[in-house]
């Protein structure tokens, strides 16, 4: 029995909703013109813009059990003259009443949705606003056949742009889901209002608030339109996981008149700096906070274009921690005391926000500071600290991009104020007032611009207004170490602006500097940046210095230098030095020029240098010898004096430009030998192999000239240990590119010779005829040289002769002994010696 009583209620109550539902369907079909027309008759009368809507149709269902006036795709225009602009875009509105209104033939919409727009709200520079699209209240007589009683207002994915130009404010919050019902009598309006959203952005004036954050709203507030007031009552506003109780009045019959209070529940660190502008809490937003943070304040006074409420708020910690959610560092036993006041002039000129008795604990060691940060529009900072400081432990909280890692300990007692529009207009004039000092204890840093570790850094900075004076800095970079004292000047402006210069000027002492490292592409440059070059001089504009340099050892690439002391400086990447002098290569050397780094693809190198007794094998060694293979360090010994001046070109990866190179060379070599040299082999028709396989020479001094690619060697006599030709005379040109062009003077004694006569004619006729010169080219290139007889140069010299044997004519019949003559070989023209 029961179970055919239950089928048979279930049977009615579904027919009974079937036949209820197609009646309710086809009182819908039958009214929708009706509806429509008079939905569209009342609309017209109360807006008095334009409205676009592509379709409007009536339907049971999209808001059942409600009857819905459905606009697709609509388009409030804003109400301000001649433009066609939007007020408000929608993809959907919908109006519902009730199936009763139907029957009854009196429709009253009772509440209103907007789904999936956007509304624009603008208050012009003149005070106009285009949102003043009503034409009438909405309230009507009863009477109406169709009336608008609004009792809820229903918000899905509606974003709301209100923008204020007298006032320079824009509010950007979109609505995800928010519900406000209403009750509306003659004199009041009761608004409750519930949902959550996202607050895009507040801007008020240079400062941009709550950004991005979550909000959940209960509110309940009270219109009262007589007296024009809005009462608000307490309401909850959630932001991220803290809470604000809100309440107070506002008066908007004239001016508005504004009198509010805030307390923060469950507020943390975040939603502190929430309150603050977005260019001041950027850095630490997504940091987070435990403990005790309380915060309470107050907006009192007229809002206008002319008038601004007095703003303050309080806040402070207690026993609280801060800490990066990505990082085990923290700061603990946090205790503080906060305010936030936009002063006696209520705006960003008399702002100030103040921290006072901040202390903490951070990895176990106390510190304690206060800060005071005021006038907005013209910040000036005031702030100081004092503790030791773990700097590994700080570095791992604060997560600075340009710092990898660090490590070591740092004692922290510095105190800092001042203006810093006027700081960046006039760096320069002690616009800051920096006291106090720090001292490192055995630092290291890993810094992600430059691979090389910088390591065992430890000394004292004393500061003083903008400059800091170093005691006794000490540390490594990679394998190289240093120690300043001195005077670095201009650093806070060098550390806080663009384009600023520091300038040092020091004592800088070094036991060793390995040069591979510190020029090494590798070891200086991220590896983003890297070309693959082995080496990478870059000079910083930004960076002056005049050192007083010791330096025992220094290296880079084969050369080793000892006992380095001198004058260096920096000014516009140009490195200049009075006097440095060194011991390398066996010997001294001396040295006055500069380095100019101004074009990175062309730095030119200009010395005056003087070398005294360096070994010849051991510099050709040092230099690679220069490039070329002709003649090697395995050919040489000797010590070598010179002075040398010369412009010296390299790209910015030290590959010199050997077209440009430009010096001229005054040189000695004493103690010299020229061992197993191929051009000297093949005069072995004129002197013994074996004496030619190693020359020796006591001194050969010359000068030498280099330019456009090519070394320039003016006649120079070697007296060697050769007994057939213990004097030989060169000269020549000889490129960088191993194109060789000497003219050799070789003279053959009577008492030895040659080994093939018939080669070269009548070279000893007469033991007592004297001396005989023989003229040679040697042209070619390293691996293809010949050696040639000399057509030019004896003709020339038989030209001289000719002229000199008329002298010695003229000065027998005078009466005068004649001179012993220098006979000349004589070789058929254009011969070429080509002996093994």
């Amino acid at each position: 029995m029961k179970k055919g009583v239950v089928k048979k209620v279930l049977f009615y109550g579904v027919t009974i909703f079937i036949v209820t539902v197609g009646l309710a369907l086809a009182l819908v079909y039958t009214y929708q013109d009706k509806i429509i027309e008079l939905f569209v008759a009342e609309a017209n009368k109360h807006i008095k813009t334009k409205v676009d809507v592509r379709q409007i149709s009536l339907s049971l269902f999209n808001k059942f059990p409600q009857v819905a006036v459905t606009l697709d795709e609509v388009n409030v225009h804003e109400a301000l003259p001649e433009s066609e602009e939007s007020l408000a875009r929608a993809e959907k509105l919908y109006f519902t009443f009730s199936l009763w209104d139907i029957l009854l033939g009196n429709y009253t919409v009772k509440q209103f949705y907007m789904e999936r727009g956007e509304v624009y709200i603008k208050v012009l520079p003149n005070g106009k606003v285009n949102y003043e699209i009503i034409a009438t209240d909405t309230t009507t007589p009863e009477d109406k056949d169709f009336s608008f009683d609004l009792e809820s207002i229903n918000l899905s994915e509606v974003t709301i742009h209100y923008i204020d130009q007298q006032l320079k404010q824009t509010y950007e919050v979109n609505a995800h889901q928010l519900a406000a019902a209403l009750t509306i009598s003659p004199e009041l309006i009761n608004i409750e209002a519930e949902g959550q959203a996202t607050i895009e952005t507040i801007k008020v004036g240079t400062g941009e608030y709550f950004k991005g954050k979550r909000v959940d709203l209960q509110s309940a507030l009270s219109i009262n339109r007589q007296a024009q007031t809005i009462a608000l009552q307490p309401s909850i506003v959630k932001v991220e996981e803290a809470a604000y109780e809100v309440g107070g009045s506002i008066a908007y019959g004239g001016v508005t008149e504004l009198d509010l209070q805030l307390d923060g529940k469950n507020t943390n660190i975040q939603s502190l700096l929430s309150l603050l502008p977005q260019s001041m809490t950027e850095e630490f937003r997504q940091y987070r906070s435990e403990g005790e943070i309380y915060f309470n304040g107050t907006v009192k006074g007229k809002a206008s274009s002319k008038h601004t409420p007095s703003v303050n708020f309080s806040f402070g910690a207690s026993n609280a921690s801060f800490f990066h959610p990505d990082v085990q560092q923290r700061v603990d036993k946090i205790y503080l005391t906060g305010s936030f006041t936009n002063g006696k002039h209520q705006n960003a000129t008399s702002s100030v926000l103040e921290l006072k008795e901040l202390k903490g604990v951070l990895n176990g060691r106390p510190f304690k500071g206060n800060l005071k940060y005021s006038n907005f529009n013209n910040p000036h900072i005031a702030f100081d600290v004092q503790g030791m400081l773990d700097v590994g432990y700080v570095l791992g909280l604060v997560k600075l991009e340009q710092v990898r890692s660090g490590s070591g300990l740092a004692d922290v007692r510095i105190a800092f104020s001042g203006n810093l529009n006027e700081f960046k207009a006039r760096p320069g004039n002690s616009t800051l007032h920096t006291t106090g000092d720090i001292t490192l204890h055995n630092v290291s840093l890993s810094l992600r611009e430059l691979p090389l570790p910088l390591s065992n850094l430890s000394g004292n900075f004393m500061f003083k207004r903008n400059d800091v004076g170093v005691s006794d800095f000490k540390g490594k970079l990679g394998e190289s170490d240093f120690a300043v004292n001195g005077m670095f000047k201009n650093v806070m402006a060098w550390l806080l602006l663009e384009n600023q210069r520091l300038l040092v000027e020091a004592d800088f002492k070094s036991h060793y500097l390995n040069f591979d490292q510190l020029l090494s592409e590798e070891q200086n440059t991220p590896e983003k940046a890297r070309t693959g070059d082995s080496y990478k001089l870059a000079i910083s504009p930004n960076i002056a210095f005049d050192l007083s340099a010791s330096i025992d050892r220094l290296r880079f690439r084969r050369f080793r230098g000892k006992n380095i002391i001198g004058e260096v400086k920096l000014r516009n990447q140009v490195v200049s030095t009075p006097n440095i002098s060194f011991r390398a290569i066996g010997g001294d050397f001396a040295v006055r020029g500069n380095i100019d780094a101004r074009n990175r693809n062309n730095i030119k190198v200009s010395t005056a240098a003087k070398l005294n007794s360096m070994s010849v094998d051991s510099l050709f060694y040092v230099f690679e010898n220069f490039h070329q293979n002709f003649i090697e360090e395995r050919h040489l010994r000797g010590l070598l004096t010179a002075n040398i001046v010369s412009d010296v070109f390299f790209d910015s990866q030290l590959n010199p430009k050997t077209e440009l190179l430009q010096a001229e060379i005054e040189a000695t070599v004493r103690n010299g030998q020229l061992i197993n040299f191929a051009p000297m082999q093949k005069m072995s028709a004129f002197v013994k192999r074996s004496e030619l396989a190693n020359m020796h020479f006591a001194e050969l001094h010359n000068s030498f000239w280099i330019q456009q690619g090519t070394i320039f060697i003016p006649e120079m006599d070697i007296r060697s240990n050769l007994s057939a030709a213990p004097v030989v005379s060169v000269s020549g040109t000889h490129t960088f590119d191993q194109k060789m062009d000497y003219k050799i003077k070789l003279p053959l004694f009577s008492s030895r010779r040659p080994d093939k006569d018939a080669r070269f004619g009548n070279v000893a006729e007469d033991p007592n005829a004297g001396n005989s010169n023989l003229f040679l080219t040697l042209k070619g290139s390293e691996r293809d040289f010949k050696i040639a007889y000399d057509d030019e140069r004896v003709r020339q010299k038989i030209k001289t002769d000719l002229k000199q044997e008329g002298q010695e004519l003229r000065d027998l019949l005078r009466g005068k002994k004649p001179k012993e003559k220098q006979k000349e070989v004589e070789l058929q023209e254009g011969e070429y010696f080509d002996f093994n």
